[in-house]
């Protein structure tokens, strides 16, 4: 009997895996056969319809492929596209089937300079007559910034706004580095360079919170001033609201003039059936994002092309990937553009920190090349600093956001020496044989000699001599004078602009506008975004592989794993750096 039991048992276990398998197959094949009939046809919309804005996602510059988009998969996690989707708040502006906006956001996923082009497009949409209604349990302080712009602002009864100012934390890893026995070796060039002090220092230098201070601040100003013309209230009762913390519960909010009403999502369905001319209980035609920006197709006959040439990442050499800028890759697709007799301007859209020197150079001279034969403009991002500058100041025009943060013209080089973590921690030595009195230069292995740091030291400054010259040439600008606003120092756009490190303050639209103008295509183009995206079924198999490869390596290292994890993090920075002074995150 008990061999029954555990044999029927055995079947009924793999009858549910098979079953299981078979409905993952189904989901597979239904997304993918949906993926490719997108191509053909266009989702159809009905008449009196509001586009459903859920912005409590990753913000990035483009949308990435997914089939699987709105399945309900378990631990899926999307992310939203800033340039499709203000092409999407442009086309709903004037299509007669949407009636207006339905904003529903409460955790904002992304930098300042992004929810300032997010804002510009809504307040665009509404300039068509149409609204925007905003709806939420919880505003952060950026969540609240980009729905400021909406008609009217609701809130959860029993919900919370964060109305306190900004704020920035940088993290330190010395006192970490010295349990782990890794001694960073860092050589540099100028007062704010700060990037490799939380590898050197346990707390903010002078100079790097003084440029902090003066960021935030200036990001802060902005962001008022945005807010005070929406709401219709003075700079000066914004920046008291915030300073002193008024805010303190939802009656407040209101009392205050943040929010118009404190409502119930069944109460904000009323309000929206109000607008819409309908009977009580009567459904409302939601039309979320994912599915109103395929019922549009972008397609243009005109034989003038803007190249949109996307950088968004880190800098690194070689191919590019999901959050990385690849040299090889975005070399590559500026001689293209350059070589292209169909494309008549370029346009080098930048939300970088920075990265590899090298790579940053390697992209720089193509762009260089590039100015020579037609016009190139920069749009700024969120970031557009150190090896993001790089990118940006060969460029004919450069245009950012005031929110943007850009500058950090600086390098720095770090290697780091994990002898005594491998010998003390895990247990491995090493010797090295050499033909001359200087060994391998790039090593974790043992530490640097006084002749190997000095070789260091003079690179980073002969890297730094070659930046300077470079973004002063692209700024016409002397040397001298580039150099009292570099240093690695970090500006706004604001702050950039009255320092000649930027031309305008404007968005994405601005830059395509100055590029259209340049090249004489102003009412007849069409805009083509690179490098192209990889199909689904080129990044599924690629993470298929990196999947198999951390399994292999978590089987093989077992606990040891997540310190292996950090010293690939550590790689990023070994070599010569122009990269952001830290992990900036502003909140």
């Amino acid at each position: 009997m008990n061999f029954f039991k555990t044999f029927l048992a055995s079947c009924l276990g793999s009858i549910v895996a098979i079953g299981v398998l078979i409905i993952l197959m189904v989901l597979f094949i239904t997304a993918l056969i949906s993926g490719l009939s997108n191509d053909d046809a266009l989702t159809l919309i009905k008449d009196k319809s509001v586009l459903h804005l859920k912005l409590d996602v990753p913000i990035t510059e483009n949308d990435l492929e997914d089939p699987f988009e709105g399945l309900p998969l378990p631990g899926a996690v999307s992310s939203i596209g800033l340039l499709p989707l203000k092409r999407t708040i442009e086309h709903a502006k004037s299509d007669p089937k949407i009636e207006g906006i339905y904003l529903d956001l409460s955790m904002y996923m992304g930098g300042y300079g992004v929810a300032r082009e997010i804002r510009q497009a809504l307040l665009d949409f509404k300039s068509s007559g149409k609204w925007i209604v905003a709806y939420s349990e919880f505003y952060t302080e950026a969540a609240y910034y980009i729905v400021s712009a909406a008609d009217q602002v609701l809130l959860n009864p029993e919900g919370e706004i964060e109305f306190n100012g900004l704020a920035i934390e940088v993290s330190f890893f010395k006192k970490l580095f010295d349990k782990l026995e890794i001694k960073p070796q860092i050589f540099r060039v100028g007062d704010f360079k700060s990037a490799v002090e939380p590898f050197m220092l346990e707390r903010m230098s002078d100079e790097n919170k003084l440029q902090l201070n003066e960021l935030i601040t200036n990001i802060h100003t902005t962001m008022l001033s945005d807010v005070a013309e929406s709401r219709n209230i003075e700079v000066t009762t914004l920046r008291g609201i915030a300073d002193q913390m008024r805010v303190t519960n939802t009656q407040s909010a209101v009392a205050l003039g943040l929010i118009d009403s404190l409502v119930y999502f069944d109460q904000v369905q009323n309000n929206l059936r109000g607008r819409l001319g309908l009977e009580k209980d009567s459904p409302i035609n939601f039309v979320k994002y994912g599915k109103y920006k395929k019922s549009f197709s972008a397609y243009s006959k005109s034989k003038n092309e803007i190249a949109v040439i996307v950088a968004d990442g880190n800098i690194l050499p070689g191919k590019a990937s999901a959050g990385t800028i690849g040299s090889d890759t975005f070399a590559e697709e500026i001689r293209k553009a350059r070589t292209n007799d169909r494309v008549k301007a370029i346009v080098i859209r930048i939300n970088s920190p920075g990265g590899s020197a090298l790579a940053s150079d390697v992209m720089w001279r193509e762009i260089k090349l590039a100015t020579e034969v037609k016009p190139v403009i920069a749009s700024m991002s969120d970031y557009a600093a150190s090896g993001g500058y790089y990118l940006a100041m060969a460029c004919d025009t450069i245009v950012a956001q005031p929110t943007t943060i850009t500058g950090s013209i600086g390098v720095f080089s770090v290697l780091f020496d994990l002898s005594s973590f491998l010998d003390n921690k895990i247990g491995i030595t090493f010797e090295e044989v050499k033909t001359g009195t200087v060994g391998e230069l790039i090593t974790v292995t043992r530490p640097l000699t006084e002749p190997e740091k000095a070789i260091w030291q003079k690179r980073t400054e002969e890297i730094y001599e070659s930046f300077t010259t470079k973004a002063a040439e692209g700024r016409d600008m002397s040397v001298t004078e580039l150099k009292k606003i570099a240093s690695g120092r970090v500006w706004t756009g604001a702050q950039a602009q009255e320092r000649g490190l930027v031309d305008v303050l404007g968005n994405f639209e601005d830059a395509i506008n100055i590029a259209t103008a340049k090249a004489g295509v102003q009412d007849d183009y069409k805009l083509r975004y690179y490098p192209v995206q990889k199909s689904f079924i080129q990044e599924w198999l690629s993470e298929m592989e990196e999947n198999a490869e951390t399994k292999a390596l978590t089987r093989e290292l077992g606990e040891h794993y997540k310190t292996y994890e950090q010293l690939k993090k550590l790689k990023e920075y070994q070599g010569s750096q122009a990269r952001m002074p830290f992990e900036l995150i502003i909140r």
